[in-house]
């Protein structure tokens, strides 16, 4: 009996070990503040950027966005072992409040399923509009 629990002690020890083999996925952020900006002086274009920490070629399978509001795109080609890659990401710039989720599918085996959520938030304001036909004030009109 006691040699059937340590050959099972031992059969764990190995799966765990080997269980973590495999190609890993670091972002630097998992988020993406746009802060407070405008249509006119921002194009909406951000990047994600991440690393392969693992010992196997990273393979992002799929990026979807939550609306159609977001475009991601994914890197074409895989990751190699210690390189970084990028997700390029591209908001419409829609005046009102940013609150959006890019989900990545990746063959990393350091996240659950191999999915991650990376978040996209801030606010983008209209510029003020000048009227140029409207009266200025001057201090004589006060």
């Amino acid at each position: 009996m006691k040699k059937f629990l340590h050959l099972v002690a031992m059969l764990f020890i190995v799966v765990a070990a080997n269980a973590q083999q495999g190609a890993k996925i670091e972002y630097k952020s998992d988020t993406i503040d746009y802060g407070t900006t405008n249509k006119d002086d921002d194009n909406g274009l951000r990047v994600f950027e991440f690393k392969n920490t693992g010992d196997a070629d990273l393979i992002i399978t799929d990026v979807k966005s939550s609306c159609g509001c977001t475009v991601p795109s994914k890197p074409k080609d895989p990751i190699k072992p210690g390189q970084t890659g990028k997700i390029e990401v591209k908001y419409n710039m829609h005046a009102g409040p940013i609150r959006k989720t890019i989900t990545v599918q990746s063959n990393a085996v350091n996240v659950t399923g191999g999915t991650v959520v990376l978040k996209l938030k801030g606010e983008v304001i209209e510029k003020e509009k000048v009227d140029v036909l409207q009266k200025k004030k001057t201090i004589m009109d006060q």
